[in-house]
């Protein structure tokens, strides 16, 4: 994994370690190629391995083993319902090769997905939905497996784990929550706790790893099994074309300087996209968006979009709806860096909260995906931009608030620094976040005055298999309904971020980057956040980006080496 190699002609070179560009990467070595694969970061995994690690493969073949029935045909009717514009021919390429992908790179890395069984698409209730299945999540990962290249993993966000280094799986959120109160959750929990001390004597964090971090840890893993050399502190800053106008170089600089890497099959670009890249963002995204985003794609070198631009791809037409959407809160860590928490299933769906704007009401259903909360948002730029969380101190204690963790013995420290909201009253709480006091105390009032049946008659919260899967289910009869009351209250400001571009260069079927004209420039491919989306700004599901990602990324890895 040395930074330098003898040799600077490969048979493909790959620009950024996330998901896609580590699946593009396995591809390419496992058909026989000699494959480099360039990240400007210092550790790889990009957004990847911060991610929930989830993967939407429709029709999947371990859909069977859980009783969750699929098929291309349902997924098509799905996506005919929820994707606007129909990109058919590459949407076709991925229902079509999504299991055989599966099976492909199962058998040919340590890549391993398992099925979440009860993960529902996001709009339940339209035909050719599925209740799960659709998304995989990876199999834990023991991070003892990659030896000293468990330090070029990125680590998760700090406020996804606990004691400073634990990450927890979905299943043992509700045993953490039961510790007290249940003797089989507290057995779990100890448990847990043993085993990371235990790993904590011999690493710098916990090495049992989940979601995304699993997930990039185990295509490092097949990366390096299958010979890829991994530089990173690298920036690309050119392509080039040689006489036959295929594209067969890049100008790189990294500590050793400036110099130029040849590829003698093809160039793979999976940067991250253009989520960093203002000028280009901002054709995408409404002017009331803003600039925030919840990826980490460093800033400073060209992104994959300006690369491929320089040599003639075409992007995607200008849109607004050209990112996919979290809203997220933001503060200071103690280390001075920024902090952004995307607020995706861990607080808003669950009992006894609301979200409301400038004006003191609410103005969305809480519970639906992060990408609709933050549309709702967007329709309602002039009051809901920020929204604020609000709850009480039972929801506060039990479920935690943004980076404010459940069972927090001490929140003085984000309350000082105003991340978090509090106070005795609502009209102290409104006047604190800068809404009419009685609005706000009437929003409560009614909100509450139904909720106690568990019932929301003005925004119908809990009313599919998704939102009350993302709910308490100890709470009845509605898992996502509860009044707010009990004193202290708390609030936090939320904002549109996105979780990357769904704009960006066009491909075809085969992953190549097209011209201005439609055709393919040979020598060049793009996935993962680099190419522009099959959804077209929609977000039907769990996974929408990483199911893809994978799946494009083993096609333009595969087509790359036969070339």
């Amino acid at each position: 994994m040395d930074r330098r190699d003898d040799s600077e002609a490969w048979d493909i070179v790959v620009v950024g370690a996330g998901a896609a560009g580590l699946t593009a990467a396995c591809a390419a070595a496992s058909a026989g190629c000699s494959v480099l694969l360039l990240e400007q970061a210092s550790v790889v995994g990009g957004t990847s391995a911060i991610s929930g690690g989830m993967v939407w493969l429709p029709a999947n073949h371990k859909m069977a083993d859980v009783q969750r029935p699929d098929s291309i045909e349902a997924a098509r009717e799905y996506l005919a319902q929820t994707v606007p514009g129909q990109d058919r021919e590459r949407l076709e390429t991925f229902l079509s090769n999504a299991d055989a992908v599966l099976r492909d790179i199962e058998a040919r890395t340590s890549l391993r997905l398992q099925p979440v069984v009860n993960y529902p698409d996001y709009y339940p209730d339209l035909p050719g939905a599925t209740a799960g299945g659709r998304v995989l999540e990876p199999v834990p990962f023991d991070a003892r497996a990659l030896g000293g290249a468990f330090a070029l993993l990125r680590d998760p966000l700090p406020e996804f784990m606990l004691f400073g280094g634990m990450m927890i799986s979905r299943q043992d959120i509700p045993h953490l929550r039961k510790a007290t109160k249940s003797l089989r959750s507290a057995a779990r929990t100890a448990r847990l706790l043993f085993a990371y001390a235990m790993q904590r004597l011999r690493a710098r964090r916990g090495t049992t790893l989940y979601l995304g971090n699993a997930l990039v840890a185990r295509l490092l893993k097949s990366a390096l099994d299958l010979g890829v050399r991994i530089r990173t502190g690298v920036e690309v800053s050119e392509l080039a074309k040689d006489e036959r106008g295929r594209v067969a170089s890049l100008t790189v600089s990294d500590a050793s300087g400036r110099h130029k890497i040849a590829a003698r099959r093809g160039i793979v670009l999976a940067s991250g996209g253009l989520s960093r890249d203002p000028d280009l963002r901002n054709r995408y995204t409404p002017d009331s968006a803003g600039d925030l985003t919840a990826t980490v794609v460093a800033g400073d070198a060209r992104c994959g979009a300006r690369l491929a631009s320089s040599v003639g791809a075409a992007l995607s037409a200008p849109t607004e709806q050209g990112a996919f959407w979290v809203p997220a809160s933001t503060f200071t860590r103690r280390d001075g860096s920024r902090g952004i928490f995307p607020h995706t299933v861990t607080d808003r769906a669950k009992p006894g909260l609301v979200a409301v704007d400038a004006n003191g009401k609410r103005f969305v259903n809480e519970a639906v995906s992060y990408h609709e909360f933050v549309r709702a948002q967007l329709r309602n730029a002039n009051s809901a931009i920020p929204a604020w969380l609000v709850c009480d101190r039972h929801f506060l204690w039990k479920y935690g608030l943004g980076k404010v963790r459940p069972f927090a013995l001490s929140i003085e420290g984000d309350v000082a620094s105003g991340y978090l909201k509090r106070a005795g009253d609502l009209a102290q709480l409104a006047a604190d976040i800068g809404v009419p006091a009685q609005a706000l105390s009437s929003t409560i009032e009614e909100f509450n005055r139904s909720a106690g049946k568990g019932e929301d008659p003005a925004f119908g919260r809990g009313g599919d298999i998704y939102q009350r899967s993302l709910g308490d289910a100890d709470r009845k009869p509605n898992p996502c309904v509860a009044p707010i009351e009990s004193a202290p209250f708390y609030a936090v400001a939320v904002r549109p971020a996105d979780l990357g571009m769904s704009a960006g260069i066009v491909t075809d079927a085969r992953a190549r980057v097209m011209d201005a004209g439609g055709s393919p420039i040979p020598g060049l491919y793009a996935c993962g956040n680099d190419m522009a989306s099959i959804m077209a700004g929609a977000y039907p599901g769990p996974g929408i980006t990483l199911g893809p990602a994978l799946v494009f990324g083993w096609l333009a890895g595969r087509h790359a080496a036969a070339a």
